[in-house]
């Protein structure tokens, strides 16, 4: 990996509660950090629109990479390509699978797909309809362990380099074979040295519920593993 990748591991705005949110936003504020992922999948719309609110008034320029919630509208989406300049919009197989993903065309060479890891990929999902794939890459790694369908899904299209431009990036746990999204131990980024290369895109957006300060520190580490 090289360095102009390193620098496009991005700290996110992630969480559950409006909390979780502000004090993330507060961060951003105070280190003065210009870009940084936004997941929304657990914010109903009452609180997104009070991100977008803050967002504003902080005058935030760009946020390469959000994460959608199955109830989002096309207008939400074109709010935030327009206001924040998104290049990827991520979501998961259930936008397939429930037809979430009709709601939001016009968008879709801007939608990237992230794989579940419950060893099933329904018919209804092509990745070759949207942008490509935002890969999970703990999900992935949770996928090879087992040799899932949807490890396979994946790892089929491995020489198509026009579907991987974007990760997800949370810790592993070798114990579980699960994803952590609240890193306790550095060590739990190791995994990613076991991942084949051609997964790894243009933007990874740290995925952890940890502050922004320890994603900072998680990047340092992550300059040294990759």
């Amino acid at each position: 990996m090289t360095k102009n990748l390193l620098k496009n591991i991005l700290v996110s705005i992630t969480g559950k509660e409006e909390s979780d949110w502000q004090k993330k936003l507060e961060e951003i504020k105070s280190l003065k950090i210009k870009e940084f992922a936004l997941f929304l999948e657990m914010f109903e719309k009452s609180q997104r629109e009070k991100i977008y609110s803050a967002l504003l008034e902080l005058k935030i320029k760009y946020i390469p990479l959000v994460h959608l919630r199955d109830d989002m509208e096309k207008a939400e989406i074109k709010f935030l390509k327009n206001n924040f300049k998104v290049k990827y919009f991520t979501l998961h197989e259930d936008a397939f699978t429930q037809g979430y993903v009709k709601n939001w065309k016009g968008f879709y060479k801007d939608l990237y797909l992230e794989m579940n890891f419950d060893n099933f990929v329904s018919k209804k999902v092509k990745v070759e309809k949207i942008g490509g794939f935002c890969v999970d890459l703990a999900h992935f790694k949770v996928g090879m362990e087992k040799l899932s369908k949807d490890f396979e899904y994946v790892f089929d299209k491995k020489s198509e380099t026009k579907y991987f431009d974007c990760n997800h990036l949370n810790g592993w746990n070798p114990a579980t074979n699960c994803d952590a999204h609240t890193i306790h131990n550095l060590s739990d980024f190791d995994y990613i040295k076991t991942l084949p290369k051609f997964l790894f895109g243009k933007v990874i957006a740290l995925e952890t519920f940890n502050s922004v300060a320890e994603q900072l520190e998680f990047k340092k580490y992550l300059s040294k593993i990759l």
